[in-house]
């Protein structure tokens, strides 16, 4: 059974019950437009929210498949020490600011200068299983597109599918972009127990690019008997830090992404655009020897892996705000396939808008990572 120390400690994952603060959407029934100027316009890509009930639904799936998830923060509280850059904040603090999108998110994002948010779904809700997963999401989704037209200057949406059924998928895609107008799709993790280079997901990913949106693959939990395989061994704090954020989730989200690759997904969705979060998941740094390692005599694709990253995926930083992760990325792919995020609220603001603006780069490139990108990308302006 779960207490309520360890449910608040899900983070949004498996949120509980409904946080709504003050002057938020639910009890205002609309969002205040107010924005202070700024002169380096910010649209961070990686910003999250939760509805209680798509984080009840999903619960008992995230429970079975990732029940680690729970050690997170039973012995350490997380704190903000550096006011310089973004930080992981406490689990319970982050859950609050889940479900707050009024008022008090907009205070916040004045406060530290952010223009715009991108908002996306915490938590796994492909996991939603049973006859009312479609109603659910879709629910989500009409719910997550409300809140963009209250305050379309200030906010974005990322759909979220229910991959579990490939039909209903497509049509939930075709909805939220012909209907709702959300800008792209993010997915947490694995779609099933299988990766989404699997044939059945095909059909899912073409029609993502013959509507030129882009998808998100956002990181998701380790199933229990990898994380038992690589990540056990330690305390149940430095277990649980370990097999997600610290560095599991990550390395399974980059995996999932050079499996797309190499499984020709590009060739057969030339249009298909992915974003990858935390610098690209591990992946970029190791692109040339994936290329030594796996050339083209043996994949069969009709561009080297290095080319197809550089022309299909965008990169963000999820607040891993360092100089020296920025100055690869940029040399690698540059600064017109690098987007902003800060990754809130599992992360502070504190610090973002002053390392966009004093990075050692030209006014445009700040400008194509800071805003630019994001508009051309998601069809903003």
């Amino acid at each position: 059974m779960i207490n309520r120390r360890n449910f608040l400690a899900l983070s949004g994952v498996i949120a509980g019950e409904m946080m709504l603060l003050k002057g938020s959407f639910a009890e205002t029934g609309h969002i205040a437009k107010t924005q202070l100027p700024s002169p380096l316009k910010i649209i961070a890509v990686e910003e999250h929210i939760q509805s209680p009930v798509l984080a009840r639904a999903s619960m008992p799936a995230i429970l079975q498949q990732a029940p680690y998830l729970t050690d997170w923060g039973k012995d350490v509280v997380d704190k903000v020490t550096d006011l310089s850059r973004p930080q992981v904040i406490a689990s319970d603090l982050s859950l609050g600011k889940l479900f707050e999108i009024g008022q008090n998110r907009l205070n916040e994002m004045n406060e530290y200068g952010i223009d715009m948010q991108m908002l996306s779904y915490a938590g796994i809700p492909q996991a939603i299983d049973g006859k009312e997963s479609l109603h659910i999401i879709q629910a989500a989704n009409n719910h997550l597109a409300e809140m963009v037209k209250s305050n379309p200057n200030r906010f974005g949406g990322f759909a979220t599918l229910p991959w579990h059924d490939v039909g209903a998928a497509i049509g939930e895609l075709e909805r939220c972009v012909n209907e709702l107008g959300l800008k792209a799709v993010l997915i947490n993790g694995r779609p099933s127990m299988d990766f989404l280079d699997h044939e059945r997901y095909l059909p899912i990913l073409q029609r993502l690019g013959e509507l030129e949106i882009p998808l998100f693959l956002h990181p998701g939990l380790p199933f229990h008997h990898i994380q038992q395989t690589y990540y056990q061994g330690f305390s149940r704090e430095v277990s649980a830090r370990f097999s997600m954020f610290g560095w599991g989730w990550h390395n399974e989200c980059g995996i999932q992404l050079i499996r797309l690759i190499l499984a020709g997904i590009f060739d057969k969705c030339p249009k298909l655009q992915v974003i990858s979060g935390h610098w690209g998941e591990l992946v970029p740094y190791y692109l040339q020897r994936l290329d030594d390692s796996i050339p083209q005599e043996a994949t069969g694709l009709s561009r080297t892996i290095s080319q197809t990253y550089r022309e299909h995926i965008y990169v963000t930083p999820s607040g891993m705000l360092s100089l020296p992760h920025l100055e690869f990325i940029r040399a690698f792919m540059g600064s017109e396939r690098i987007l902003f995020s800060v990754d809130y609220p599992y992360l502070s603001l504190n610090g973002a808008r002053k390392w966009l603006e004093d990075l050692p780069i030209s006014q445009q490139e700040k400008e194509n990572i800071a805003f630019r990108n994001a508009e051309r990308l998601f069809k903003l302006i």
